[in-house]
Formats: C-alpha cells, structure tokens, sequence
C-alpha cells in the first residue's frame, strides 16, 4: 500500500504537520512529492487540497483507520523538489507554516481551483471525398442563384481549409453557430477541442538586434559572471553608473546558462521596468522566455506558471515573487535594481527577495548577481565585507558623459516673486528642448493634483475617516482621495472645524504638473504615468511604447519613471520637488532620496544627445541632493554610513517590529503593552545588546478602519543577534492567538 505524507492548505500552527492517506490503486503511478491532492479532511472528511511532501509504504496509523486520498489536483507534480526544500528553509527563516511557504510558489488563483486551462472549441469538416462533394450539391446556389442555406455553404467552404476555433468562425461569419449546429446534426462536421495558452506582451515584437560590441569593463564582469555560471556558485554586486550596459551583462550571463543547458531569473521591482526588459530579452532568446506579475490576469499568470514548470522555459522574468519560479536547474538569479525596498514582502511571510535568491542559489548551485547603479548601504556594505563580489562599470556605453545637473534653491525662487511649480532654470530648459524637438522626463513622486488640503483659518488638514493620512485632492474627477484605502469624498465647502470657507489645496502632485505644462506649453504632448493612468490593462507598456514611439514630447511620472528605462532622445529631466521623502519617519529617507534622484537623472543622455538635468529643492546643501547631483555614489555612501554608524541604525544594528493590528484600540494597545513585557523579560537576558525597545502606536496608527500599535526594537549586531531573534520570533509562536492580529518585520522595507 502506497501513503502519502500530505501537508493541508490550511495556514494554522496546529496543522503545521504531515497526515497521512492511502493513495488510491489509480493513482499509485501519478502521484509523487510535490503533487497537489485533494483530500478529506476533519471530522466530516472535508474535501480539502494539499501537498504531498513524501511517500512512505506503510503508515504508523493503523488501516482502518487511515483515510483515502480522493485525487491529483495536477496531471503533473505542481512543486519541484527544490521547492519542497525551499520550503522547509522559509519555515525556520520566517516562523510561517509550510502551507504559507508553499502557498508563495504557486500562482494564487489555483488554490480553490479558480483557474484552468483556456480551452477552445474547433470546428472541422467531419466528412470528404464524395460526400463532401454531397454535402456541397445539396448546398450549391439553385438557378435563382441563392443557396438553400448560404450561412452553411459559407462556413463548409471556410472548413476546406482545415479545422476553425469557433470563436474565430462567428466572427468571420455572423450567425456561423446556427449553421454549425445544423450541419452536427447532419453528419458534415464535428466538434474538437484545443489548449490556448495566454500570453503577456505578445505585441511586443521578437526581431533579432545587432551584435553588441562590449566594453572593457563589462567584458571583465561577463567573463567572472560566465565562469560562475559553468560552476554553479558565486555571489556578486554589478555596481554600474545609470546607462553602462547592466542589462546586457545580464544578457550575455544569462546565453552562458542556456549554452550549460541551465536557466535564469531576472527580477524587476517596478512592472513598468517589464515591456523594455521583455522587449530585450524576447530580441535575444526567442518565446523562450515568461513573464510573472501581479498585473497579469488569472489565466495568464497560470499558462506562464504551467510553462515555467513543464520546462518550456529558459528564462524568467518577473517581480518579487518570480524568485519562486518553478524553473529546472537554474545557473543564475538576477536581482535588477537591487536597492528597490519592492523587494521586501510587506505582508506574512515578510521575506526578502535577497535572502530567498541567495538561499535558492546556494541549494540548486546558481550564481547570483545583484545590479544597480545605486545600491542600498546594507548591500553595499555586506559587499565591502566580502560577502558579494564587487562587478563595476563605471563610464557609460559608447564613453557618453552623464548628464550636467543644476539644483535650484525653491526658497530663492520664492524670494524672487515667482509662484508657480516651475522654477526659472526648469521653465527655460523644457522650452530649450521642446525647441529642438527633444524629449523630457518630470519627475514628482506623489500621484494626484495637491498632497493636501488645509484651513487657512485654523490650520486644520482634511483627514481620511479610515486611515490617520491627510487625504489627497485629484483634480479629475473632482475628489479627496485616500492613497491608503481608496476611499473618495468630495471636497466640503467650508472647514470640518471651524466653519470658515478657508480650504485650500497644498503641495503639487502629478496632475497638476500635467495642468501646468499644457498651461504654459501648450503645443507640447504630454503623457502622465503613475498609478491612475496604470490601472488597466498593459497600460505601462502602452504608454511607454507611446513615448517611445515619440507620440510624446514630455513624460510626467512617478517613480515608475525613475529607473530602468531608456529612450535615446529622452535630453531633460526635471525633477520638481526633491525633497518628498527626505524627512519622513524613516531612517532611510536620505538613502532614497538619493536613489531616486540619481536613477532618474540617469534616464537622459543615455545615447549621443547630451542630457541635463534640474533638481528643484528646499535643501540644496543636503548631502544626498548634492552628491546625487555629481552622480557621486561614493560619497553619499561614506556620509551615510558614518551616520548609520554615529546612530547605530543597518546595518550596524537591527530592528525588530512587531505591528499589531485590531477594531479596537483601547484592547489593541492592552494586547501590545501585555506582549511587551514578556519581550522585555527576554532581552533582560542580553541588556547591553538593546538599543531601543518601545512600546508605542504606530507612524501611522490607523489604516482602513484597522487600528496599528507597535512593539519597535533596535538591536545591536553581534554574535548573540541569532540567538535573541530566535527568541523574538519563538514568543509569537507560542501565542497562536495572536496569529490573525501580529506580525513580525525584521528590518522593515517601510517604517511607517
């Protein structure tokens, strides 16, 4: 007798074990670890899937009592081994169950069976020779020239040419599915059925490019990176200035694993950076390659699953959760723009992209490489301390000059009388370029048309009734927003709080910087790029391939614009408020500023025109803006981690969030405070290792109707650092009940 060691698809601590079943005499050949099973399971055997995570020939549980599995969800093992392995490893790295694990490598939309293969129905002659020929008299035209069923004639004549979706017949032929059902009936034709897979991007062409010829340098980086990939080992950093030629480093990485009969995965933070880099990879290697992303539909996110896992693929290319790709010896994982915190999961299990590609390379014997022209201080430091491989470019392709930058001080454009979004230097040159027929990029990173909206006779600011954010005001259509929970409300006519009609919009967002172009440039076309222009359906890949296409003369966008693309005649780009994220509440503020000034300066000049860019800020001797400015990386990094270092934030010390969430906020806070003080008994074990424990309401203490409290620790690093988070995360292990309202970040991507 055959048994199955099954974990159930229920996420609780209690279950977070192997059951039993006998495998039924039919299906003894078909399943194997990693099939997904549907099994009864409880008291009143609930059909319930699973995964079997081992076969065994007899169970512990006597046969009586040892229950059937009821079918294979899959013809096909769903996990590979190395998943199954992976699993284990997130178990103990992230305190999930290993239902939680598993759940991460599977597209969603299979649990419950929510999605399926897309099948079609044909339609083909089922008859010929002299009785088509029959068939065909008996149709024919009589001598009034009008056949006796002309729709059916039409499609038998269609038919002669083979077989026909159904579909594709009704549009070609209206009113096709009456004739078809009248010639079934008659015996002409017959019904078949055919698998259509769903593909992403398929608009994007496929046409072979020239042969790149490398430089030094990256010829240096491609010659480590191949030789790592025929060995199956090795950890690197690709630091490259914005336009040297990352991505064809990991072009011709990634044709050394093909050429070894290896694989690769190449992860993207942002979704829009997916049509540039599908457009590349699709030139280089064929169809061979998928796509993973949140903004695929059901269907489409499942046949890319089914081809990953049936072997059909060679690459992968896809957000955080491609990292679980199911692909077949991999040689290589690419992390691009690897200081994107949209690597970071900010929901349980809270993993790092990084840490599961280093976990994954280490098991299946693959190189990783991390790229980016801006990497994060903890990388870059880790690095230094030789735990990746320093890979640099540090000139551009082609020997360009990166582009000239001039940081404008917005309080001496206020003190000169000018009162519009558009600093003098920034107002020249977008007249410059659109003179010379040019392109331009406008960076501001808030969507909407004013951050918020305050009384000028109180100072009260109109907050959502869910979330503790000040909301938004979007010009189309006319509403407060907020960002956090969707929530729209019209703008009141006078103040909630005192009754004045003082209200008044503050703070520029995209909308209003798309106003103001067509307002003072109005032959210009311009095309807006955040999250309310991106909500449909291949709406990046629209509007990039538009700009592209120089259907555009000026891109105003958020952050999906900062990084990753290219466009040869892209000369200005101007950067409206520099300032956005360098005061918030999070210790990375600086380093994000930086970034994102850099990689998006980093989108001009990128050919033979020469780029400038025009940093607009109220802190122009900040040292990320003025080091951004020079494209100076090393500079900000010697700055910042001597900052790190004086206030002991990463990567010389560690925090350790727990963020509780509830409807309640009198017993949310009783729950915390109660948990605090069994976390303070255990660091009371190593006091000289905590820098800071608090026990406080979170930066932003609602979101949704849903109340946030946490419990905030920073920890020295040293050698005791494993042991006290082992304990950290064992004490929300021992309280099941919190399971629902608590969870553990370490080294938060968002400290809000």
């Amino acid at each position: 007798m055959g048994v199955a060691q099954v974990i159930v698809d229920i996420a609780h601590s209690d279950l977070d074990r192997v059951f039993d079943y006998a495998i039924p005499e039919e299906y003894k050949e078909g399943i194997i670890p990693g099939s997904r099973v549907l099994v009864p399971f409880g008291a009143g055997n609930r059909p319930t899937e699973g995964y079997v995570l081992a076969l065994q020939d007899k169970s512990c549980i006597p046969d009586s009592r040892l229950k059937q599995l009821y079918r294979p969800l899959e013809s096909f093992p769903a996990l590979t081994p190395a998943q199954l392995i992976l699993s284990e490893w997130m178990k103990k790295e992230y305190y999930c169950t290993t239902a939680e694990a598993l759940r991460l490598m599977l597209p969603a939309q299979m649990r419950g069976q929510r999605v399926a293969e897309r099948v079609l129905k044909t339609v083909a002659i089922a008859i010929e020779g002299a009785d088509l020929e029959d068939a065909l008299r008996c149709l024919a035209p009589l001598e009034a020239e009008k056949s006796k069923a002309p729709r059916q004639l039409q499609v038998l004549e269609m038919l002669r040419g083979g077989p026909i979706r159904h579909c594709e017949l009704e549009r070609m032929v209206p009113g096709a599915s009456s004739a078809v059902s009248a010639m079934l009936r008659k015996g002409w034709v017959k019904i078949g059925y055919e698998q259509s897979r769903r593909t992403p991007y398929a608009s994007i062409g496929i046409q072979k490019g020239p042969e790149y010829i490398l430089t030094p340098d990256q010829e240096k980086a491609v010659e480590e990176l191949k030789a790592s990939v025929r060995e199956g080992r090795g950890s690197y950093l690709l630091h490259g200035v914005t336009g040297s030629g990352k991505t064809e480093v990991y072009l011709r990485a990634i044709s050394e694993c093909i050429r070894t009969g290896k694989t690769a995965i190449v992860l993207v933070p942002e979704i829009s950076l997916t049509p540039q880099m599908v457009g590349r990879f699709r030139e280089r290697f064929g169809q061979k390659i998928a796509v993973l992303h949140s903004r695929l539909s059901a269907g489409e996110r499942f046949d890319e699953w089914k081809r990953i896992r049936l072997g059909e693929v060679d690459v992968v290319i896809g957000a955080r959760s491609a990292v679980f790709a199911p692909l077949k010896k991999p040689g290589l994982i690419v992390i691009d723009e690897e200081h994107e915190h949209a690597y970071c999961s900010e929901t349980h299990p809270n993993y790092s992209a990084h840490a599961v590609a280093k976990a994954r390379c280490s098991s299946e014997g693959a190189a990783l490489l991390l790229g980016s022209a801006t990497p994060s201080v903890e990388t870059y430091y880790a690095c230094l301390q030789g735990e990746y491989k320093l890979l640099e470019l540090p000139l551009r392709i082609g020997g360009g000059e990166m582009p000239q930058a001039l940081v404008v001080d917005m309080r001496m454009e206020l003190l000169s009388g000018n009162r519009t979004i558009f600093s003098a230097p920034l107002f020249n040159a977008i007249r410059t370029c659109l003179d010379k027929k040019e392109q331009m990029m406008l960076f501001i990173n808030r969507r909407g048309y004013s951050n918020f909206v305050l009384c000028r006779g109180c100072g009260h600011v109109l907050m959502c009734d869910q979330c503790d954010v000040s909301l938004t005001y979007h010009k189309v259509g006319g509403a407060l927003m907020c960002h956090y929970c969707q929530n729209r409300s019209e703008i009141p006519p006078v103040c909630p709080k005192c009754g004045k009609p003082y209200l008044k919009q503050f703070g520029i967002g995209t909308q209003q910087v798309e106003e103001q172009v067509k307002k003072y440039f109005p032959t210009a076309r311009v095309l807006r790029m955040d999250m309310d222009t991106t909500k449909g359906k291949d709406s990046h890949h629209n509007i990039l391939k538009a700009f592209g296409g120089y259907e555009a003369d000026v891109l105003i966008g958020t952050q999906m614009i900062a990084k990753g693309l290219h466009f040869p005649r892209v000369t200005l780009i101007g950067v409206m408020a520099a300032d956005t994220a360098l005061y918030l509440p999070d210790y990375r503020g600086a380093e994000r500023t930086f970034q994102l000034i850099t990689q998006v300066a980093g989108r001009a000049g990128r050919e033979e025109l020469r780029g400038n860019v025009v940093v607009q800020t109220y802190s122009p001797r900040h040292f990320a803006i003025e080091c951004a400015s020079r494209h100076d990386y090393s500079s900000f990094y010697k700055q910042e981690l001597l900052n790190r270092k004086i206030a002991q934030f990463p990567p010389f010390a560690l925090f350790v969030r727990y963020i509780f969430h509830g409807e309640d906020p009198a017993a949310l806070k009783k729950q915390c405070e109660d948990f605090f003080s069994e976390v303070r008994m255990i660091l009371e074990e190593n006091p000289g290792d905590v820098l800071l424990a608090a026990c406080t309401p979170a930066p932003i203490s609602r979101i949704k109707g849903v109340s946030r409290h946490q419990v905030l620790l920073k920890l020295r690093r040293n050698e005791q650092t494993k042991a006290v988070l082992d304990a950290l995360q064992a004490l929300l292990q021992n309280h099941p009940e919190l399971k629902m309202a608590c969870a553990l970040e370490i080294n938060p991507g968002n400290m809000i």
